[in-house]
C-alpha cells in the first residue's frame, strides 16, 4: 500500500495571480527549462476548463524500457512530502506529473513482451514539479503556485518558494523563445514497415493482408472464449526532424482536446490530443470516463445528426462500452469502498470537432487505507484501450501487435502532492524523437467486427 502519511508538516504554497496569462505563450516561453509540461485543456467545455505548465523538476524519475519497477520510488517520494492545499484554486498546485506509459503494465502483472520494441521509450517518465501556473479559462484568470518544495525547513521552503517565483517570473517576461537544439539523427528501426498506400513517407508495422489476419485471429480468440473483446493497433511511422511546439501548435489547433498535452521527456516529445480521462481523484472521490463508440461527424446538419443517432442506435458500440464499463466497475471495486461504485453515465454522446463518441462515466470511494499508486496498480492500463478480461486481452494484444505501445494506451497527468490526481489516456497522440513521429491507431475487436 501507498505511504499514506507524508514525513513532514503541510505548509502553505505561495501563491501570485497572473492577470492576462495565455497558457500556450506561458508553454512556449517555459520551454528554456527541462522537461517542459502542458496539461492542455484546449477545446473548453465543462470537462476542459483548466489547464498547467510545469518544468524544471526537482526529482526526476526515469523507468527505462524493461528497467525496474519504479512504483515504489513513486510511493515513497509521495509519502515524504506534504503541501497544503489552497481552496478556491485548481487542483493541480505542485506534485509528480508526467507520463506512466502502457509498458509500464509489465511492472503490474506478469505479461509477455511483444517481439519489437526499437524506440525503447520510458516505461514511466515523471517529474516532481514543485511549481506549477493553473488556469481557470471558464474564468479567465491564471495563478502562480510555488510550494518550496523540496526543503523541509519552513523558513528554507518559503525562500526558496519565492526564489522560484521570481525564475519564472523572469522567463515569462522574456521576449524571446528558446528552442531545444534536437538531433538531425534519424535513428534506425528494425521492425518491419510497410508503405501506406496514397500516404508517401508513412508505414504501418502491417501491410494490409497481415493486418486482416491480425484481426481474424482476434475474432478467433473471442470465439475460443479467450477474450470478450481486443484492442488492436497498428503502429505509424513519419520520418519528423520538425520542432515539436511547432508540430503540437497545429495539433491543438486543428484537433482541440480536453485531456491534451505535450511533454518533453528530451529524447522523445509527447504530443497529445486525447478526449478521454482514465482517472481523475479530488478528497477520495475517483472518477473515470471510458470512451467506447466512434462515428465521424456529418459536414451537414441533418447528416451529423443522423450519424449521432446511428452511434447511439448501434447494439454493438454499446455492448463494448457497456463490457469496459463493467471492467472498470470490477478495477475500482479493488480499491474502493464497498458500495460506492455508481455508474453515472452510460454510452452518454459526446461530440468533439471531428468524431462523435459513446461515453460512459463511472465512479467510487478510494478507501481510507489506499492512495493514487494503490489506485494506479488497480486499474492501470485503461480497459477501453485493452479489451475484456484485462489481462488475457493485453496476452492478446502483445502477440498480434508486435510492437512495444510505448506511450500509447498509457496517461498523461499528475497525482498532486495533496493527493490530488488527473489523467487522461494516451490516444490521437505522437510521439516525436530521434528523427520520427510514431503513432497508433487502433479500435475494440468484438465476435462480430468486420
Amino acid at each position: 500500500m501507498d505511504t499514506l502519511l507524508a514525513q513532514t508538516a503541510a505548509i502553505a504554497p505561495l501563491v501570485e495571480e497572473l492577470p492576462g496569462l495565455d497558457p500556450w505563450e506561458a508553454c512556449r516561453r517555459l520551454t528554456a527549462w527541462p522537461h517542459v509540461l502542458f496539461l492542455d485543456s484546449a477545446q473548453q467545455s465543462d470537462l476542459g476548463r483548466y489547464s498547467f505548465v510545469t518544468a524544471d523538476p526537482f526529482t526526476w524519475i526515469l523507468s527505462p524500457a524493461g528497467g525496474a519497477n519504479p512504483l515504489p520510488r513513486l510511493g515513497k517520494l509521495l509519502g515524504s512530502v506534504a503541501v497544503e492545499t489552497i481552496p478556491g484554486l485548481p487542483s493541480f498546485q505542485g506534485g509528480v506529473a508526467g507520463l506512466f506509459g502502457y509498458d509500464l503494465a509489465h511492472h503490474i502483472e506478469k505479461l509477455p513482451r511483444p517481439r519489437w520494441n526499437d524506440f525503447r521509450t520510458p516505461d514511466l517518465a515523471l517529474g516532481a514539479y514543485d511549481w506549477v501556473i493553473s488556469f481557470d479559462q471558464e474564468a479567465g484568470r491564471a495563478w502562480l503556485v510555488s510550494t518550496g518544495l523540496p526543503e523541509k525547513v519552513p523558513n528554507k521552503r518559503r525562500e526558496r518558494a519565492g526564489q522560484r517565483r521570481d525564475q519564472v517570473l523572469r522567463l515569462l517576461e522574456s521576449p524571446s523563445l528558446f528552442l531545444r537544439k534536437r538531433s538531425g539523427h534519424v535513428a534506425p528501426t528494425k521492425t518491419p514497415q510497410f508503405p501506406v498506400p496514397g500516404l508517401q513517407g508513412l508505414t504501418s508495422n502491417f501491410d494490409r493482408a497481415a493486418y486482416l489476419r491480425t484481426i481474424q485471429r482476434a475474432i478467433d480468440y473471442v470465439h475460443a472464449g479467450d477474450s470478450f473483446q481486443v484492442n488492436i493497433a497498428q503502429r505509424l511511422l513519419w520520418p519528423s526532424r520538425e520542432e515539436p511546439l511547432d508540430v503540437y501548435d497545429r495539433l491543438r489547433n486543428r484537433n482541440p482536446a480536453p485531456f491534451a498535452g505535450y511533454f518533453d521527456m528530451g529524447d522523445f516529445v509527447i504530443a497529445s490530443a486525447s478526449p478521454e480521462r482514465f482517472l481523475q481523484m479530488r478528497d477520495r472521490e475517483v472518477v473515470t470516463r471510458p470512451i467506447k463508440g466512434t462515428r465521424p461527424r456529418g459536414s451537414l446538419p441533418e447528416e451529423d445528426l443522423f450519424r449521432g443517432d446511428e452511434l447511439q442506435a448501434s447494439e454493438k458500440d454499446r455492448a463494448e462500452n457497456v463490457m469496459i464499463v463493467d471492467l472498470l466497475r470490477n478495477d475500482l471495486g479493488r480499491v474502493c469502498d464497498y458500495g460506492s461504485i455508481q455508474v453515472e453515465a452510460l454510452c452518454r454522446l459526446e461530440s468533439f470537432r471531428y468524431v462523435h463518441h459513446l461515453v460512459s462515466e463511472v465512479r467510487g470511494r478510494l478507501r481510507s487505507n489506499h492512495g493514487p499508486i494503490d489506485l494506479l496498480r488497480a486499474t492501470f492500463p485503461g480497459g477501453s484501450v485493452t479489451g475484456a478480461p484485462k489481462i488475457r486481452a493485453m496476452e492478446i494484444i502483445s502477440e498480434l501487435e508486435q510492437v512495444a505501445r510505448g506511450p500509447y494506451c498509457g496517461s498523461l497527468g499528475y497525482i498532486g502532492f495533496d493527493g490530488a490526481m488527473d489523467t487522461n489516456l494516451l490516444i490521437r497522440t505522437l510521439v516525436l524523437g530521434k528523427g520520427w513521429a510514431h503513432f497508433a491507431v487502433g479500435g475494440g475487436i468484438v465476435a462480430d467486427s468486420e
